[in-house]
């Protein structure tokens, strides 16, 4: 061999050495419990959690257990059985559905500049914005005690369906937005949302939800059409559930259903209540309120709460989030075509109505 080649391969071969070197001393670390802050566009993904022995539909865990794994923070084998390193997520977002404060919580090992050796693993539009050391038992999903989603729409979803609307010129009205939050703050409080996901009871427990607020905010122009975020905090969310209560919410402002269409909902007759496209939906951010008073002045723990990181989500959330949601309307108009499909709704019969029509017409 000519001498620069066998120098090129010394120089790999101490690569290796050194790699096989860093890997040894990892397996020696201990593993430590602790809570990463994620940020993702969820575009293009079948929401959160990772279907072991899936491949054909990606899911954000799939990006994030290989980057674990090649980062060094975790062993191979706990990639491929995650309850080795304790793996939860506090939130299954939905297929399409972003988010700007997921919490994860697993065992690795804490190696040197952990955060930028995963990031480094990771596409652009996920990135790991914190970590903080918990508990041995600490759960992300069962320890937290409330979550907090946003709903970003082009306002003209707003619009009566008497009136013919061009959604670039279309500008919400004071009047409309202040009936757009008293119909949301009707959400405020416990109810049975069973008519607001698939697959539960009218009798069953758990469709018993207790929203703490919902609100719209002030709208605001992007690249020449108007939006508004929607903001809801609640205990838990049942799958499509909010999706489901801003499409509510919508069908009655546009005219389609009369107001009290929302308390028949929370009774026990089905009641037909369209989903909202998932596009806008975004995980903002998970409450720890009881986990923070017991162990967040300890002396070993610190609070799980993210002054500090909050400059990175709101930079996150402008460079990956809203646009992808704004051109993705503008390109798939998602938005408009739910709208069309709105007159298709039965908004008036109950299940109960339908069978007692059956029998007559027997």
């Amino acid at each position: 061999e000519r001498p620069e080649e066998n120098g090129h391969q010394s120089k790999r071969l101490k690569r290796d050495a050194d790699e096989e070197g860093a890997e040894d001393q990892n397996k020696k670390l201990p593993k430590r419990k602790i809570v990463l802050l994620m940020a993702y566009s969820g575009k293009g993904y079948h929401g959160m959690q990772r279907n072991v022995g899936s491949s054909q539909f990606k899911t954000i865990e799939d990006d994030l257990v290989s980057a674990l794994v090649q980062s060094g923070c975790i062993p191979e084998n706990h990639g491929e059985d995650m309850k080795k390193m304790s793996f939860q997520r506090c939130a299954r977002t939905d297929k399409g559905v972003s988010a700007a404060g997921q919490i994860v919580s697993l065992k690795v090992r804490l190696i040197d500049d952990i955060l930028e050796k995963i990031n480094n693993h990771l596409p652009s539009h996920i990135r790991i914005l914190g970590l903080k050391r918990v508990t041995g038992g600490f759960n992300s999903k069962n320890k937290c005690d409330a979550r907090t989603y946003s709903y970003m729409l082009p306002t003209f979803a707003f619009a009566h369906k008497d009136h013919d609307v061009q959604e670039e010129v279309y500008r919400l009205d004071k009047g409309t937005l202040e009936r757009v939050n008293k119909l949301l703050a009707c959400y405020k409080g416990t109810h049975n949302f069973h008519n607001f996901t698939s697959q539960k009871g009218p009798r069953d427990p758990s469709a018993k939800r207790y929203i703490m607020e919902m609100y719209c905010g002030e709208p605001f122009v992007r690249e020449n059409m108007e939006f508004a975020v929607i903001k809801v905090k609640g205990q838990s969310f049942m799958m499509h559930q909010i999706r489901k209560m801003i499409g509510l919410v919508i069908a009655i402002v546009k005219g389609y259903a009369a107001e009290s269409i929302m308390e028949r909902s929370w009774g026990e007759e089905k009641v037909d209540v369209p989903k909202a496209p998932g596009l806008g939906l975004v995980l903002e951010r998970v409450h720890f309120e009881k986990y923070n008073r017991r162990f967040g002045n300890d002396g070993l723990h610190e609070p799980l709460e993210w002054t500090e990181e909050e400059e990175k989500i709101a930079v996150f959330k402008e460079q990956y989030i809203y646009p992808t949601i704004i051109n993705t309307e503008r390109e798939e108009k998602s938005m408009v075509n739910w709208l069309n499909t709105l007159s298709i709704h039965d908004f008036n019969s109950s299940a109960v109505g339908i069978q007692a029509n059956n029998k007559n017409s027997k």
